[in-house]
């Protein structure tokens, strides 16, 4: 069994059919321009009804010549009318078609309508993986917070047992963080987030506990430093998680000491104060920077990182877009 090639149209088209009608009108305009012409030199008609024969012919070259490109046009409106969630492209589907259109306007007519089909495929798997994702990997860990907590209550459970424990809650606490990162860089099309104007630090100052039962049993104090406010205009959820994934990378890159978050004008900087590493353990950026490298470019937060003396880090989150709280 042959397959044929999708993005060949369906149906029989004359390629060239376009430049032939073209040639065809073109070539009858400059026949009647030329006959008219001669018969204003050989006094068959005045000069006045030459030049009005030349205006009327060439208005009528125009109108066939617009005609023709008409299906290009209404092709060109109806991909600017597209919703991108639906496939349907009118009636520009290549068996829809008439015989008579060009082969290029045909192909192209097609090689479009098998776009669109793509896109509303992906945005619905996107929206399919984002909804079963969001149910399926947060229920789990639901499960895995309430567990642990429970058997943190357990009078029966000796020291080691209370140190898993508290690595189990750090480590779920972290998967849903990175759970959460996730599901916001997968929403391309529908982010499906609510906007709404905050104050940052207001939502820094919510996530405190959170960051601060993630860093439970390492020697990482947290503190944060507010000799301003401003608030965004933005998914106070998206910031929080972005701010999450700064923090979580200071805390891989320190051995102790402090992480300091800090608020300025426009600004949030993620900077570690303390002993800084050994000169020959391993640079552990990874995972953390670059979700928030595609946050921060997502949503134009342009984020900045530096390393200073000691090789110690600091990021800074620019909002260009800020007003001040007093």
């Amino acid at each position: 069994m042959v397959s044929r090639d999708r993005s060949q149209p369906a149906g029989v088209f004359h390629r060239g059919l376009f430049y032939r009608r073209l040639a065809i009108i073109f070539g009858l305009q400059w026949l009647a321009i030329v006959i008219v012409c001669l018969m204003g030199i050989y006094d068959v008609a005045p000069a006045s009804a030459v030049l009005v024969l030349i205006v009327i012919i060439s208005s009528l070259a125009w109108l066939a010549a617009r005609r023709q490109w008409a299906p290009v046009s209404r092709l060109a409106q109806a991909v600017s009318d597209w919703d991108e969630q639906s496939p349907d492209l009118g009636s520009w589907q290549a068996d829809q078609l008439p015989e008579r259109t060009d082969a290029d306007v045909a192909t192209l007519a097609s090689s479009l309508y098998g776009f669109a089909n793509r896109i509303a495929g992906y945005n619905q798997r996107e929206r399919n993986f984002t909804r079963d994702a969001s149910h399926e990997l947060r229920s789990p860990l639901t499960v895995i917070k309430m567990s642990a907590d429970m058997l943190a209550d357990d009078p029966m459970l000796g020291e080691f047992g209370q140190r898993s424990v508290q690595r189990i809650k750090r480590s779920t606490r972290e998967m849903e963080a990175l759970v959460e990162a996730l599901l916001i860089l997968a929403r391309e099309s529908d982010n499906g987030l609510t906007e709404e104007d905050f104050v940052v630090n207001d939502v820094l100052r919510d996530e405190l506990p959170d960051v601060l039962e993630m860093l439970e049993g390492r020697p990482i104090t947290l503190e944060l430093e507010e000799p301003a406010r401003f608030a965004l205009h933005g998914s106070p959820r998206v910031f929080a998680v972005l701010c999450w994934q700064l923090i979580r990378n200071a805390c891989q890159q320190a051995e102790g000491g402090t992480v300091v978050v800090t608020v300025m004008p426009g600004v949030v900087t993620v900077t570690h104060r303390g002993e800084a590493p050994a000169p020959t353990s391993a640079d552990r950026h990874g995972f953390e920077l670059a979700i928030a490298q595609r946050i921060s470019e997502r949503f134009h937060w342009p984020l900045e990182l530096q390393t200073r003396e000691g090789r110690r880090h600091i990021a800074r989150i620019r909002f260009p877009e800020s007003s001040p709280v007093t």
